[in-house]
């Protein structure tokens, strides 16, 4: 079998350079004639009713990362929140997450944070706001709205647990501005998004206009690790129930992510393998 061909972005630093830019500049065209489309309408005051709520923890220990870069991003995330907080998502408008908090540069305050890139971790400035989005596409996968652009960090599991609140898998991937997340109202009311930062927490609410006659559930399945040839890989099957709340019938249960990831970690004593 013949050596895989690499990508043009692969081939030097240069041509990663010219592949993003390429990228960004197309983002940019594609957005200037779907701006109408995007929520860009504010309010301080809350739509009535909270339709789901969570809160992640900022200053998490990841494997033997530097925790000065979990002080960092806890910086970072204080100056982003505010730039989201308050968005109207409308019937038929879609919420982009860079187009509320705009390029992370050191001029408006953002420290060097952790990053991934390449399934590695590194640092850059503006690191930690894949946290945030973790935490809207959580909200948003607890409501009806429908998700039009979400990217994963695939393949690798690169940090034990720790604190973990939400299921290994759900998780985001964004680079600014060519990768996204973003989320479509094709409901016929207005959704609100608020975030806030405490000391210890991220903190998200997704409120509405009115009750909602169904909830959310995410289930689990198959959750395991397996020793192979390769090393040793994390697995899980994740799905969404759709439950009818005067019933408590399940009305749909879908798909959402099969995991397959290669463990970045030392294993030894710490999770149960599967053989």
């Amino acid at each position: 079998m013949g050596k895989k061909r690499k990508l043009f972005c692969e081939i030097s630093p240069l041509t990663y350079k010219i592949s993003v830019a390429k990228c960004k500049l197309t983002r940019i065209l594609k957005d200037a004639i779907f701006s109408r489309h995007i929520a860009k309408t504010k309010k301080t005051e809350p739509l009535p009713v909270i339709i789901y709520a969570h809160k992640s923890i900022i200053r998490r220990r990841l494997g033997n990362v530097n925790m000065q870069l979990q002080e960092n991003k806890a910086v970072n995330l204080n100056i982003a929140a505010p730039k989201v907080s308050g968005i109207i998502i409308k019937p038929g408008e879609t919420f982009s997450f860079w187009k509320m908090v705009g390029s992370c540069t050191k001029l408006q305050g953002y420290k060097s944070g952790l990053i991934i890139s390449k399934g590695v971790t590194d640092e850059g400035i503006g690191g930690g706001m894949c946290q945030f989005t973790n935490l809207i596409h959580w909200l948003v996968l607890h409501t009806p709205l429908e998700i039009t652009e979400h990217h994963h960090h695939d393949g690798v599991d690169l940090f034990p647990d720790f604190g973990r609140q939400v299921p290994f898998g759900v998780g985001t991937s964004i680079k600014h501005n060519y990768l996204d997340y973003r989320f479509k109202n094709t409901t016929d009311m207005a959704f609100q998004l608020i975030v806030y930062t405490t000391e210890e927490y991220l903190c998200g609410e997704l409120r509405a206009e009115k009750p909602l006659a169904v909830k959310y559930h995410i289930k689990v399945e198959n959750e395991y690790f397996s020793k192979e040839e390769g090393g040793i890989y994390r697995n899980n099957t994740i799905f969404r129930q759709c439950i009818d709340k005067s019933s408590g019938n399940l009305l749909e249960e879908k798909l959402i992510k099969q995991n397959y990831a290669k463990v970045m970690y030392d294993t030894k004593n710490t999770i149960s393998i599967k053989p």
